[in-house]
């Protein structure tokens, strides 16, 4: 008639959950029950990271009206109201465990204890919870114990409800009117301190019983006007096997009014307890409480528990308030209820609620670590680590921000990684974009002057579409590096490296087809010689365009099967997010680096041979010069591309491109155009003749 225990097991690891409780102390008698209750929950507390401090079994021999077994009794379990971490103490027993406790405060207040293994302040600040084994009815001999140190207690009841008339029944309760009941009588004279007339027993009590007191004015703790949850099961025994009697009647009723109609002789109904078992067990009623009374598959009561919360008074009077419940037959979530709002706590207590934990809770930016050789509950606060945070007091471990965050100083708090690229408001970005747009209006400039001085013999001794196709090319090399500023697109990213790639191709192929068409001149001017045939612009155009092409092959190569697209590295700076093109395939890459620095150093190795050879507007000398620096950039380039990230990285190509190309430039057209706008008297026939002369 009473609910599973283990539901009340399941709602005390609730309850410790719900205000954290982590470090608790266990109360048990010295009996089966309480080392089962032990086996039990022990192992419970230990799957939820609960741990306990201590474990105490009381005696269950205990003679209470010898007071010097008591004091030595009590003594041995003093430790217990000591100041100890674990404020939550769980305590399992009957009505004896209550008298216990008294019987301990009682006799450490009224008598000093010297004992230096107990020396030190008797507490009784704790939050004792108890099972619904016990009630809080205190035995006559505890008069004067203090109820205030219960205030606060947290107690499982079974659930109960107040059958109607209850009340009345115990205002019309008259000891001189149950003489055949010898409880009452007893209990009047204990609860009243008074003697029944007809009392055989002579104490040094005077006061003689009227009959007439009121059981309202009694304090709590030795008789409460409302139902108590065992008596409240005992009221349903009573209602379930008065149903199953019913039903047995009737049934037999029915049988012994067909044998009437037999003939058959009536016989007196005799009901056996097998009889009854069944119809016990597959019984179901509302009693007048308006509960529902049913038995689940196992013959056992499907009620659950009431939580309640003891109140004292000064007077020594008590009430219990409820504060939940538990409820097996709830929906999911909903098994175990607590109105936190409705708890009064112990006097005592600083912080509401109060602390059970081994260990104050690791502050902000601090886990928890392991103390050796101690449980599992006791710790240490340790700092988090790099890149790790603890944002709540008391967390079990520092956890990792997400890949988009970094923990700030503390390591409490996650903070958005900033975007980290080059952009047209960042001052490098800025500076470089400028630059870009600077040399590529000069290059402009370049190409204007020689379209105007196109028919003068300076402009004619080179081959003036190579220049063009030069100038050109080296112009959009400048404005290539303006496509590496900005946030990294999937448009940009096709186009960065492949546009690069290509256009600076068809520069460094002029330079090269420029030099190769020097070299073949001076060839062809020696008689009888093979590469007369050569000379023209077909075999220019031709190096130009076949060089050009083989890395038109590489990129398209590259883009078809592993092209660039945006990508986020989150992990190479801690407190950035580097967004970047990532080139897809690396191999291509430096396929497109290397075939141009294959044509850079074909280019200076012709121009290098081709230095000395005699002509009034040679450009090899430039040109080597120029290659030179070239090639001095690129090389530099890789070794410093590769050590640096971001936008960092970014600005290093940028770098690059503008410089080589400047180098081009102004190697190899400044010259020209000095002797152009500067020199005019120079740049005539007349002036080549002499030269030649020379």
């Amino acid at each position: 008639m009473v609910p599973n225990e283990a539901l009340q097991y399941q709602g005390i690891i609730h309850l410790l959950q719900h205000f954290q409780w982590k470090w608790v102390g266990l109360i048990t008698m010295e009996d089966e029950g309480g080392e089962h209750f032990l086996r039990t929950v022990e192992p419970m507390l230990s799957q939820n990271g609960i741990c306990s401090e201590f474990t105490e079994r009381l005696e269950t021999n205990w003679h209470f009206f010898d007071l010097g077994e008591v004091i030595n009794r009590t003594l041995t379990h003093l430790t217990i109201f000591m100041p100890k971490k674990a404020n939550a103490v769980l305590m399992y027993g009957e009505n004896t465990t209550i008298m216990w406790l008294a019987s301990i405060i009682l006799v450490a207040t009224v008598f000093p204890l010297t004992d230096q293994q107990h020396s030190g302040e008797i507490s009784g600040r704790r939050v004792w919870i108890t099972t619904a084994q016990i009630d809080f009815t205190i035995h006559i001999l505890q008069k004067a114990f203090d109820m205030q140190i219960l205030h606060g207690a947290i107690a499982f009841t079974i659930h109960s409800r107040q059958p109607p008339g209850f009340q009345n029944f115990l205002q019309m309760i008259n000891p001189t009117e149950a003489k055949a009941d010898g409880f009452i009588t007893e209990f009047w004279e204990q609860a009243f301190g008074c003697l029944m007339p007809t009392s055989d027993a002579s104490p040094n009590i005077n006061e003689t019983c009227t009959g007439q007191e009121v059981m309202e004015t009694l304090p709590s703790p030795f008789f409460e006007m409302s139902m108590t949850g065992h008596s409240y099961s005992i009221y349903n025994a009573v209602y379930a096997v008065a149903h199953a009697l019913h039903i047995h009647t009737t049934h037999m009723s029915i049988s012994n009014h067909r044998a009437v109609k037999d003939g058959s002789r009536l016989v007196p109904p005799n009901v056996e307890p097998w009889q009854l078992h069944s119809l016990l067990q597959r019984i179901s009623f509302n009693n007048n409480a308006g509960d529902a009374i049913t038995f689940n598959e196992h013959g056992e009561l499907a009620a659950g528990f009431d939580i309640m919360n003891l109140v004292t008074f000064p007077n020594n009077s008590f009430f219990k308030v409820k504060v939940g419940k538990l409820d097996p037959q709830a929906p999911p979530g909903k098994l175990f209820v607590l109105n936190e709002d409705r708890i009064q706590w112990h006097r005592e207590f600083t912080q509401l609620p109060p602390l059970s934990v081994c260990n104050d809770h690791c502050p902000l930016g601090y886990g928890k670590k392991r103390k050796e050789g101690e449980k599992f509950c006791c710790y240490e606060c340790a700092p988090c680590p790099a890149r790790m945070v603890s944002d709540q007091m008391g967390s079990e471990t520092c956890v990792h921000c997400p890949e988009d965050h970094f923990p700030n100083n503390g390591h409490d708090e996650c903070i958005p990684k900033i975007p980290n690229f080059l952009s047209f408001q960042d001052p490098l970005g800025i500076t470089l974009a400028i630059l870009a747009l600077f040399f590529s209006l000069i290059t402009a400039l370049v190409l204007e002057v020689f379209i105007k001085q196109q028919d003068t013999p300076i402009v004619k001794a080179n081959n003036r579409n190579l220049t063009y196709i030069l100038l050109i090319s080296l112009l959009l090399c400048f404005l290539c590096g303006v496509l590496f500023i900005g946030r990294p697109e999937r448009m940009t990213c096709l186009l960065r490296q492949t546009a690069f790639g290509i256009i600076f191709s068809i520069a460094v192929s002029s330079i090269l087809a420029k030099t190769v068409t020097v070299v073949v001149a001076f060839m062809a001017s020696k008689p009888g010689n093979i590469f007369h045939k050569w000379v023209g612009k077909r075999l220019a155009h031709s190096i130009v365009f076949s060089s050009s092409l083989l890395q038109l092959g590489i990129c398209a190569l590259w883009l078809g099967t592993s092209p660039p697209f945006p990508d986020l590295d989150m992990h190479s700076f801690s407190e950035e997010i580097i967004v970047e093109c990532n080139e897809g395939s690396v191999t291509m890459f430096y396929c497109v680096l290397g075939y141009m620095g294959f044509l850079a150093i074909l280019s200076f190795t012709v121009a290098f041979f081709a230095r000395k050879l005699p002509d009034s507007f040679n450009e090899a000398k430039f040109i080597t010069f120029s290659m030179l620096l070239f090639c001095s950039v690129w090389v530099s380039f890789v070794p410093t591309y590769l050590s640096t990230r971001g936008k960092y990285m970014v600005a290093v190509e940028i770098f690059s491109i503008l410089a080589s190309s400047a180098g081009l430039v102004g190697c190899i057209f400044f010259p020209k155009c000095y002797i152009i706008v500067v020199r005019p008297e120079l740049n005539s026939r007349e002036q080549l003749i002499k030269k030649k002369k020379k």
